[in-house]
């Protein structure tokens, strides 16, 4: 009898004892100029919960501080001096230290220790490595030489040639993250809109995807990531487009996928987008030149107003199909295709496969040419 209360004790305690989340790094660091009030660590993020009480640091006479805090995934962080110096960074299995000001919102801050950190600035230095090239400099001397003399051509080509050389240095950046491990620079760095071209490395966006799949499935950081690649993976290059299916003009639903067999630009614009408007003398000249070897259009309106897009149809000679629902950005159309601006576009072979995106001007020009003039 008592060696079964015993048994039944162990069993009732095994249940209820369940190993704490996360585990502990060690925040260390000095504080130049120390003020009243209170050091506290902080989560951010999405992730962080809104119930939590940040920790609070406890600063010794020396002015230094070296305090354990436990956290349940690596994350972003941040250390609040007095509520008058914020050090954001980014925290894993590494200790940290951090020395600052702590009196002044932009005071002095050194953050030693952190993979991610240190990342950051390796990648921030191969940017201002391309940026500074002497070519970029004198690209930019000759695009305002340029645009003094309204040599639109001219600015054209310095736009694409400085593109160029900036892309080499997106290159090495995009090298050096698919080296690494899970990590959450990675994911901010690929999350910033204009670091990489998420078209031409989408390769990198699946490896790092796939990745935290396998290593860090449970993170929150990890899962918004993935997140964002699976809704990519809906309009990358070589993935079939998805089918649209609105009313033209005389109210007549015409789908996307009618126009199989033909190289199909779906273009989404509005009477009231600028740059769309710009554009479209381009793509007209495009669609007189190729539509009778197999080139079409297929323009998705994001206007309110049916009178609005049937004038700019006509204003600009846009002569091929148009569909509608005239919803703005509540389009089905644009929800299913994830847009968020516009002008947009995408270039479609005869199987309905993307096989380019957003091409205007010369790239549309030369993308058409390769396609068409191969004799």
């Amino acid at each position: 009898m008592r060696r079964s209360l015993i048994l039944a004790l162990v069993v009732l305690i095994g249940a209820s004892c369940e190993p704490e989340k996360g585990w502990q790094v060690t925040l260390r660091g000095k504080v130049g100029f120390p003020q009243s009030g209170e050091i506290k660590f902080e989560k951010l993020g999405n992730n962080a919960d809104a119930e939590s009480q940040p920790q609070i640091i406890e600063l010794n006479k020396d002015y230094s501080f070296e305090q354990k805090v436990r956290i349940e995934e690596p994350g972003y962080y941040r250390l609040n001096f007095y509520g008058m110096q914020f050090v954001d960074f980014i925290l894993n299995k590494s200790d940290i230290e951090i020395n600052v000001d702590g009196n002044a919102p932009n005071g002095f801050v050194e953050i030693k220790g952190s993979p991610d950190m240190d990342l950051v600035s390796k990648v921030q230095a191969l940017m201002n490595e391309a940026q500074s090239n002497p070519q970029m400099a004198d690209i930019n001397v000759k695009f305002n030489e340029a645009r003094m003399a309204n040599d639109f051509a001219t600015m054209e080509a310095l736009q694409e040639e400085y593109m160029e050389l900036y892309e080499q240095g997106t290159d090495k950046v995009a090298t050096l993250l698919r080296e690494q491990g899970p990590s959450v620079a990675v994911i901010n760095l690929l999350s910033s809109a204009n670091l990489v071209d998420r078209d031409k490395h989408f390769d990198l966006y699946l490896h790092v995807a796939d990745m935290l799949k396998k290593e860090w499935p449970d993170y929150a950081v990890a899962k918004e990531f993935i997140a964002i690649v699976e809704k990519m993976k809906v309009l990358a290059v070589g993935q079939p487009a998805p089918e649209i299916a609105l009313p033209n003009p005389e109210g007549t639903v015409v789908p996307l996928s009618s126009l199989r067999g033909k190289y199909v630009l779906v273009d989404f614009w509005a009477k009231w987008c600028g740059p769309c408007r710009k554009e479209n003398p381009n793509v007209v000249q495009m669609y007189h030149k190729y539509n009778d070897q197999g080139f079409e259009v297929f323009g998705v309106s994001l206007d309110r107003n049916k009178q609005d897009w049937l004038q700019a149809i006509q204003e600009d000679g846009l002569v091929w199909t148009h569909v509608s629902d005239l919803k703005y950005f509540e389009s089905q159309a644009a929800a299913d295709y994830n847009i968020t601006a516009i002008p947009f576009s995408i270039l479609l072979d005869p199987n309905g496969v993307i096989i380019a995106k957003n091409l205007r001007g010369s790239g549309l020009q030369k993308k058409l040419a390769e396609i068409f003039d191969k004799g």
